[in-house]
């Protein structure tokens, strides 16, 4: 009987493995990821069907795009368009693909503030907050309670007391600690929650490998927040084993808010399915500072491979210059592909990472690709002044970008991310400052693989098998 049963129960589990091999082949998002499912779905069905269940990733389904389907904002961004369509004689880079991917024009009257570290951020943030007249919109991929989390708490809630609409959003798997009696303060103040443990999606549907991981804080329609922090003091460097976190956000000004604003609706229709268009201030004014700029949202909402499709367009533009500082380095061939070809042709590419470790698998998973990326006239630089974890990149002296996106795959295909793009020099001359500082804390890498030690050495190629998934 006993046998029978366990004979019965290997059945099932290989018929399974099958029909989920034939789901990865028919559905996931790219070769790579839909051959490294099937061999592993066949070869271990006992570890790869439970895996599946929870990490096998296509397309998200359900998401609402209201910039592509909600009638009143597609006419909007018409007239918004014209309104505010930037000088051909400013643009030196065509902005096209860039507008495709976001479904969104660029626009000029923009204006930009640097925010580099957790002091800096958090300190423009609060009293952003704390001068808000009419509503707050806040997410954030990790809020702990913690120092800094509850300093965010009393600010919300100062600003409910005073009447002002405060939203809050957070991820279910990045806040997955934070308590109840969190949301509950906040709550009771008047703060409006989507709270992560109750919305709608990937936590009903065994695909927690989603994740929203924008950082977004959106005042009044007139100030906007972006970038690599996250709420938790180790963001202001306060944590031991980090020490100096080293990381970037930035304040703007103009049309680009009201984009980040339209992604911020998005995102809270499809976590509280509460449509904030009609709510918010969609009017705004124009910075002095006149820059033009743009929001590329991307996530597996997406019906085309937006987030790498954005590093693509960006490696393409580049003639002299290509400065990309990422915590972490798991490019997909084409972007790799892309990367390469672009050192090749004699750009300066330049990868700054960071040599302390917080995510084992994927900073094992990078030393599998620098040597290919150096060999081909490209230059590695490890951050050795605690941790770096800021998402930015250069092109040239007329393309700067700062926001919440990895170059790696999860990031890619997996996360919901945002970057604000500038297209001006005066943009690019200060990511360019910011970058030379760090590369002063860095080294350059010379060593090649086989010359690492052991862990490095062995670990390397076998983190790589997972790149479809880190």
């Amino acid at each position: 009987m006993w046998t029978l049963l366990v004979s019965a129960f290997a059945l099932t589990l290989y018929v399974t493995a099958v029909v989920f091999a034939i789901r990865a082949a028919q559905t996931a998002r790219t070769p790579q990821g839909a051959v490294g499912w099937v061999v592993f779905l066949i070869s271990a069905p006992m570890f790869a069907v439970p895996l599946y269940l929870f990490l096998g990733h296509h397309r998200f389904q359900g998401y609402r795009i209201a910039r592509k389907h909600s009638e009143t904002v597609v006419e909007g961004i018409k007239s918004f368009a014209d309104f505010s369509k930037p000088d051909p004689g400013s643009m030196s880079i065509n902005p096209r693909p860039f507008e495709a991917l976001a479904h969104l024009p660029v626009s000029r009257g923009n204006g930009v503030e640097l925010l580099i570290d957790g002091q800096a951020t958090f300190e423009a943030i609060f009293a952003a907050i704390d001068a808000a007249k009419n509503y707050v919109l806040i997410q954030f991929y990790i809020v702990r309670d913690d120092a800094l989390g509850k300093q965010l708490k009393a600010n919300l809630i100062a600003a409910a007391y005073r009447g002002v609409s405060v939203r809050f959003m957070t991820d279910a798997v990045g806040s997955y600690g934070l308590p109840t009696a969190y949301l509950d303060e906040l709550r009771a103040a008047g703060v409006e929650i989507a709270n992560p443990r109750d919305r709608r999606g990937p936590q009903h549907r065994f695909q927690l490998n989603y994740r929203n991981h924008r950082k977004t804080v959106i005042i009044d329609g007139e100030t906007g927040f972006i970038g690599g922090h996250n709420v938790g003091v180790e963001y202001l460097g306060q944590d031991a084993h980090f020490g100096h976190w080293r990381d970037t956000h930035v304040k703007m000004t103009g049309h680009i808010v009201r984009q980040l604003q339209l992604i911020f609706t998005e995102d809270w229709h499809w976590a509280h399915a509460e449509d904030l268009i009609d709510q918010l201030d969609w009017a705004g004014t124009e910075s002095e500072q006149n820059m033009n700029a743009l929001i590329v949202a991307t996530g597996p909402g997406d019906e085309t491979e937006t987030g790498a499709m954005m590093f693509f367009a960006a490696i393409a533009e580049a003639k002299e210059r290509l400065w990309i500082a990422s915590p972490y380095f798991v490019p997909d061939i084409d972007i790799m592909t892309a990367l390469q070809h672009a050192a090749l042709r004699g750009v300066d590419v330049r990868i700054l990472v960071p040599e302390k470790i917080d995510h084992r698998l994927p900073w094992l998973a990078a030393f599998a690709y620098f040597d290919e990326i150096r060999d081909c006239g490209a230059r590695v630089f490890r951050y050795t002044d605690g941790f770096m974890h800021q998402k930015a990149f250069v092109v040239d002296d007329t393309l700067a970008a700062v926001g919440t996106t990895n170059l790696d795959n999860r990031s890619f295909r997996l996360n919901f991310e945002a970057m604000a793009l500038f297209f001006d020099p005066r943009a690019a001359g200060a990511v360019d400052k910011m970058l030379r500082k760090d590369f002063e804390s860095s080294y350059e890498l010379t060593r090649n693989l086989p010359d690492q030690p052991a862990f490095i050495r062995f670990g390397s190629p076998l983190a790589r098998l997972f790149a479809p998934i880190l």
